[in-house]
This record gives structure tokens, sequence and C-alpha cells, in this order.
């Protein structure tokens, strides 16, 4: 019989709704309940994609002796910490100081005032290799709430204090120049030379730090910076982490190596490493950085566009119960598909072996390839042709197989990303179809995450829009704004974005001591306001928003905005100062900051012809410090003119596109010379 989760949209919450245990969402519901039959509050927080999520369900919730145990003494709430993460963001903050550590599944139990006393992450049913049993853990918490209620209130209410306070920022000072330095040392001396990455197992893409990592390549000229991010790119793309046959990067590796991964894939990792790949591109030229971020676009334009436009969030790393069993092959089933002799050197080429490299099959990589041989005379040109047609056919077999499961729900924040890198993509390589996709992605949250007043909306599933925003979903779509009038020219993109930032310091700006409170001032009031500034698995929305911030001020925004950008730098300067490497995309604005900047003025004549061909060539350099505005003809630029009035008296030479390269308040001679344009862009 189906629980109260029935009756969500949720893909996490409705894989919940058959088990034994009596589920409420998270709602006054479930709180009045407990507070009347005076019970304490089982959370459990996870995500549809979560490999642990899936084995506590099966070993516990599924379980008739256990749920008997929550029923009875306990009111259970499920939540999808990617619906709701202001209170997946709360209560993970609570394990983490209660704990050490934090993680998904989480688990915490609260009075029903809403005040954690205890918190975890996965348990077993039964106490199993040193770690306590579920079972074990809800029997004493309910005999400490018979027999102790007045520690567990206490301890409630110390540990809702203590949270309280850690949310508020760290001020200490304004973040300088010594601040960017200490973050490259920090990354440089956790690299990992052979594989690269940072740090040991498991490693995460963490494409913030690299990008970070190219701004101060760009700005100091240290070729190890580079060197560091391109080792990395190559090992990823080599590994496991990356899908060779359907394209697009998991989560994670568990080894140091990229070979095994934890094979969930997200929509925002696939987007900041499909940015980061393209900005590697523009800094050395190589083709096969564009290649990757073609294929990641490939893969999310297939496998993760819904019908309205809109893109999924992820999709899981179990199929028929198995982790990564979609994922891996046995030499026989590959010599089935392609035959004896192109079998082997397929087999040859991605590492398939009888042995196998994950518990008995193997997953394609490429780490040793350097040291194997290919075909006696085969040319290298006769050899790519040859791998992509046996590709293709060991994609259409794998097709056939069960797929993942994959988490529907359209989420304001990570469309936002993915908008952006397609909007990105096509400014560097001028492939219209990630325009078209960008678009209509942008346009579909618009109209169906936004209501009448203006107001974000969080999530879309089902033809249900739910969830004030929060302050990654206004960031992450200004930023997405700002990339599609960088790339397509179109003034309303950049009003947009300007309307929306308005209306995200309305809501999320702490007057009193600066930077974005994570929930807005309509929300639901919860244990405390956080305010996020560490750049964790997606860079955070404060992070994200003083570059947004920096940006629109040099398009022509209101002064206040850079002003803003300052503030929330000096609000957050003891947390970065403490840990810059944990702050990669804030860096990336403080060095924005610094650095004299630079705005191009395009503007076109009658005989300009192609603008867009000329920009192209342009923005195939790595100038992140550079931002584009567009005086071009008709109506819609005209009124361009009000957010910028300096822009209108500029006009084209010989009727000609000309280019006015303005820096520290002051403009350069006009050029008609993309050649000229590309050297002053680049000294």
């Amino acid at each position: 019989m189906a629980n109260r989760l029935a009756d969500e949209k949720s893909p996490y919450l409705l894989q919940h709704a058959n088990n034994p245990v009596d589920w409420y969402p998270w709602g006054e519901e479930a709180f009045d309940k407990a507070q009347k039959e005076d019970k304490p509050v089982f959370l459990s927080v996870g995500y549809s994609t979560c490999h642990w999520c899936h084995v506590m369900e099966r070993e516990s919730f599924e379980d008739e002796e256990l749920a008997g145990l929550l029923n009875k003494y306990f009111v259970s709430i499920k939540v999808d910490r990617e619906e709701r993460p202001d209170v997946d963001h709360i209560y993970m903050t609570v394990c983490q100081a209660m704990t050490g550590s934090g993680g998904w599944p989480l688990t915490i139990i609260m009075t029903p005032a809403k005040k954690p006393f205890f918190a975890g992450t996965y348990f077993p049913k039964r106490s199993h290799y040193g770690r306590p049993g579920l079972m074990e853990i809800l029997e004493e918490v309910h005999r400490q709430w018979i027999s102790g209620r007045e520690e567990i209130l206490k301890a409630g209410e110390h540990i809702a204090d203590a949270v309280g306070r850690q949310f508020h920022g760290d001020k200490a000072g304004k973040p300088d120049r010594d601040t960017l330095d200490r973050g490259y040392l920090t990354l440089k001396k956790s690299f990992d030379p052979e594989y690269g990455g940072f740090g040991g197992a498991p490693k995460f893409p963490t494409p913030h730090n690299m990008a970070f990592l190219l701004r101060h390549w760009k700005r100091t000229g240290d070729g190890e910076a580079l060197a560091m991010v391109e080792k990395t790119l190559r090992s990823m793309h080599r590994g496991g982490i990356y899908d060779h046959l359907g394209y697009g990067f998991a989560r994670y590796s568990v080894d140091r190596k990229w070979l095994v991964p934890h094979f969930e894939k997200m929509l925002y990792d696939n987007a900041l490493l499909a940015m980061l790949y393209l900005e590697v591109h523009q800094a050395t030229g190589g083709e096969g950085y564009a290649r990757v971020a073609g294929e990641i676009f490939t893969y999310v334009l297939r496998d993760m566009t819904s019908p309205e436009g809109g893109f999924y969030s992820a999709e899981d790393a179990d199929s028929e119960g198995v982790e990564g069993k979609f994922y891996v092959w046995t030499t026989e089933e590959i010599i089935n598909i392609l035959g004896e002799e192109t079998g082997r050197l397929f087999c040859l080429w991605y590492d398939v072996t009888e042995k196998g490299n994950f518990e008995g099959h193997s997953i394609l990589n490429g780490i040793h390839r350097d040291k194997k041989a290919l075909s006696p005379g085969m040319a290298p040109e006769e050899w790519e042709k040859k791998l992509a047609e046996a590709r293709q056919k060991v994609f259409a077999a794998r097709e056939k197989r069960i797929h993942p499961h994959k988490d529907d729900k359209i989420l304001t924040s990570w469309n936002g990303l993915m908008i952006a890198a397609l909007a990105r993509g096509f400014s560097i390589l001028n492939e219209k179809s990630y325009l078209d996709a960008a678009t209509r992605a942008a346009e579909f949250i618009l109209t169906r995450l936004r209501r009448e007043d203006g107001r974000l909306l969080a999530r879309y599933r089902d033809g249900e829009a739910a969830y004030p925003a929060y302050i990654d979903d206004y960031a992450f779509l200004v930023w997405a704004m700002i990339e599609l009038y960088q790339a397509d020219q179109r003034p309303s993109w950049l009003k947009l974005a300007l309307e929306l930032q308005e209306e995200q310091n309305r809501l999320f700006w702490d007057g009193q001591h600066g930077g974005y409170f994570f929930y807005g001032s309509d929300g639901e009031e919860l244990l405390a306001r956080p305010k996020e500034i560490y750049d964790g698995a997606t860079p955070s929305g404060n992070s994200v928003s003083a570059l947004n911030l920096l940006r629109l001020a040099r398009l022509g925004a209101k002064n206040e905005y850079s002003l803003m950008a300052e503030t929330l730098f000096e609000s957050f300067s003891g947390n970065v100062k403490q840990y810059p490497a944990g702050h990669c995309h804030l860096l990336m604005a403080l060095d924005y900051a610094m650095s004299p900047g630079r705005e191009v003025v395009v503007v076109s004549g009658r005989d300009s012809g192609d603008v867009r061909k000329e920009l192209t060539e342009i923005r195939r350099l790595f100038t992140p410090d550079t931002v584009f505005m567009f005086r071009l003809p008709g109506r819609e630029y005209r009124e361009l003119e009000q957010i910028a009035p300096h822009i209108s008296g500029m006009s084209p030479l010989d009727d000609k596109t000309t280019f006015y390269i303005c820096q520290n308040f002051a403009c350069g001679r006009p050029l008609d010379d993309i050649g000229e344009v590309q050297r002053v862009l680049q000294s």
C-alpha cells in the first residue's frame, strides 16, 4: 500500500512511495503530528541517483521490522535534497558539526521543534563492521526520549544555536593577491603529477579549481598552472570516469587513476566540465579539448533534454540493482558485437580483458594506451575511422540494455549552468544547435519556472513548478543570461540578467553583513538562514554572484554592483583566507575584480557582413577578463543605450564592423581589423 509520498512529484520521494515506512514529505503536517503525539522526528535526506540511498532503502526502509519501529515511535520525513537544498544544507551542516563528516543518505533525528540531536549518514539495519545498526540506534533514541528527555532537548538547543552562529560569514579584511597566490600554492601542493587531479582517492573533477588555475596562468604566465590543468583533463578523458561510448562524465572516481567511477552522471558536472574543456581549447588551441566539450553536448542533447526543452538532472549509477552494470563489458561481449579481429583491437584499445578491471568486467578506458601497439600497417586516419565505427556498434548494443534510472526533474539552477555552457559552446565553436538548445531551455525556464510576479521557482516535473527558488537558482540563471547575451548579442538577455539580479538582491541580500542568504526573505523559516560561500560540487551562489555582479557592472549596469561585489568579498574574507583552495570560483571573481578588465563594444556598419563570424575569430582567444557589448542596427539595440549610454556615440569606421576596446574607464581608438583586435586583446 502506498504512503503519502505517492502524491509527490520528486522521483526520489516516489521511489519510497511503497515503503512500509509511514513517510511524510517535509511540511507542517508531519511536525504537527510529532508535536501532538510527542514523538521525535526521523529525517532521511537523499536523491534519486544516490547509490547508498538505494542500499539503505533495500536494507532498512523496505524492511517490515524496522518500518514497524519507525512507525511506532517516530514521525518519519523524506526529503529530496535537490528539491529542498535549504533543508539539506542546514541539516548537513548539523551532521558535519556533530560527526566531522557528511554525505548521503543523510540521517537526522530531531525534536518536533526541528532541533536536531542525532546525525549520521548511511546505517545498515543491524550493526555491521563496526558501524552501528539503525535498529539499535532507534531503540536507544526511543529509550532516551522516554527517560532522558531533558538532556536531548538541551542538546538540540545547543546544536541549533551553534549551527545558527556558523552561517554568519567571517570577516578578516579584504582578500588580496596574496589570497590568490595561496590558493594556487595549495592546489599545486596537492596535485597528482602521475594522473592529474588533486589529492588522493576518491577524486572529484571540481572544474572551478582548474578554471581558477587557468586564470592564474593567464595573469602570471606560470606555465605549471596550465600544465596541471591539461594533465588532469587528458587523464580524466582517458579514464573510466568518462563514458567513451555515450559521452559525458560520471560524478567522481573511487581511485586516483580516474579508472573506476561512481557511475552516476550529473547535469551540473557535465555543464561545468564542458565550459572548462572549452576554455582550455581557447587557451591552448588543442582541438581535442573542443571535441570533448562537443561530445558532452551530444550526450546532453541526446539523453538529458526534455521534450519541452529543459534539461534533466541526473542518471543513476545502478541498473537492475547493480552499480555500473549498464557501462561494463567482457571480451566475449565485444567480440560477439565486432567480430574477432576488430573486437580484439577494440579490447586492446579500451583495456577490456578476460580478468576485467571492475568486479570481473571491464570499464572502457585508455589510461595506459600509450604502451599499446595498434594493428601493424594501419594508418592513424584509417584506425580512427575503424574505431569510430566500432564504438557506434558497441554503443548501439548498449542501448538495448536496461538503462539506469533517469531523474527527470528540471532544476532551475542546474539548467542555468547547462544553458551557460551551451551558449559558451556556440560562442567558441560556432555550432548553431548549441545556441538553439540554450535559447529553448532558457525560454522554458522563464515561462514555466517563473511566476507572474517574476519570482523564480526551483523545480519542474510532470507539469508542476514548485518551491521558491534559492540563491543558486538566481545566480546560475543570471550567469546563463550573461552568456546568452555574449553569444547572440540580443539585448533582451542582458535586460533579463539585470532584472533577475535586482530580484535576487531584493530577496537574498544581507543588508547588515553583506553576501546572499541561501533562501529568500519570502521562504520558509528554518532552523537557521544560512549563507554559503564554499565552492563544492558546484560553485556557491555567492561566488557565482560575485562574478555576475562584476561582469554586469562592466556591461553598463549600476556601479553599485561593483560595490556589492566588494562587500561580498569582505563578508567572507575570513573563510576565504583560511582555505583559499576551497573557494576557487570566488577567487576567479577576485581575479576578475583585480584585473584591468576590458569591454569590447562591437559596432556594425552597412558593410559589416557576418559580425558573428568575426566574433568567433576573436572568441577563440582565452580572455576571461573581457566582456562584449553590441551596438547593432534595430530598435532593440537602441534600447540598450539606456543601460550603457556611453556606447551611443560609438560609430563604425567606413561602414565596417568596428571594435572599441575599453579599459580602466577609457576607450582606445576604433579598430576595424580583426588581426589587430586579436593582438590588442592578447597583449
